[in-house]
């Protein structure tokens, strides 16, 4: 009997990076294998889509390829259809989409393989369709302490004169989490075959005048290929770990 029910949104997860910032352990385990409490974090990412009803899953795959693949295979031992793209020299964080078969069939969730969060990932798929938008990044507060006195130049005049002093502010941005929902159109403006990151793609979305959307999260958050960030995730992990990974007993 033919299977009628409907096609779930794809995942394509980039986990090809070199992992740079995690060096040494990452020049012989990639960055997505890199563990978090019991299991690696990538294991964790495909535990959370599988809660929350993705099921078709492509690992966009590069450095240490064949580790990642050998350790996920077909996806079947977690409940999923995993397949694999893996890049023959690299694409930037973006150009491997206009290489992957069926992404222009339907809205694509893209995420980076090395994301720690508890964020509702269908809840954020239905939210980016609803809106009609050619992209929604999803969002988190970070501030960032400047432990140095900052001095201001604002006189145009005399370039020189100090217009004001603050000790060690506190900078505050909304930053990309690394998850991302993307409109078929949007892979139109990802040229095949070329290098390309996703700033770029999201300023060639604005310029093109497509609606690029941010989904603000006060979810937990951490990206690990940083290595203060990968430090706390060993620390808060089984904390919140029933909120990591829903519906494990």
């Amino acid at each position: 009997m033919e299977d009628c029910r409907p096609m779930q949104p794809r995942v394509v997860i980039l986990a090809g990076g070199l992992g740079t910032r995690l060096r040494p352990y990452t020049t012989v385990i990639p960055k997505p294998l890199m563990p978090v409490g019991d299991r690696p974090i990538l294991e964790i990412v495909l535990a959370q889509l599988r809660a929350h009803g993705f099921e078709r899953i492509t690992i966009a795959t590069g450095h240490l390829a064949e580790l990642i693949e050998a350790f996920f295979g077909d996806g079947s031992r977690h409940g999923l259809h995993i397949d694999y793209f893996r890049e023959d020299e690299p694409l930037g964080t973006v150009g491997a989409l206009a290489l992957i078969d069926g992404l222009a069939d339907d809205h694509t969730l893209v995420m980076n393989g090395d994301v720690l969060t508890d964020l509702n990932y269908g809840r954020l798929m239905a939210d980016h369709v609803e809106s009609g938008a050619a992209a929604t990044i999803s969002t988190h507060h970070r501030d960032v302490s400047i432990s140095l006195g900052v001095l201001h130049f604002d006189d145009h005049d005399d370039e020189a004169r100090v217009t004001d002093y603050s000790e060690k502010p506190t900078l505050k941005y909304e930053v990309s989490m690394g998850v991302y929902c993307f409109a078929p159109r949007a892979l139109d403006h990802i040229p095949r075959g070329e290098r390309l990151d996703f700033p770029d793609l999201v300023l060639k979305l604005i310029a093109a005048g497509e609606t690029v959307r941010g989904w603000r999260s006060t979810d937990f958050w951490l990206d690990i290929g940083r290595t203060d960030d990968y430090e706390q995730a060993q620390e808060d992990f089984e904390a919140l770990r029933e909120r990591l990974l829903p519906g494990e007993s």
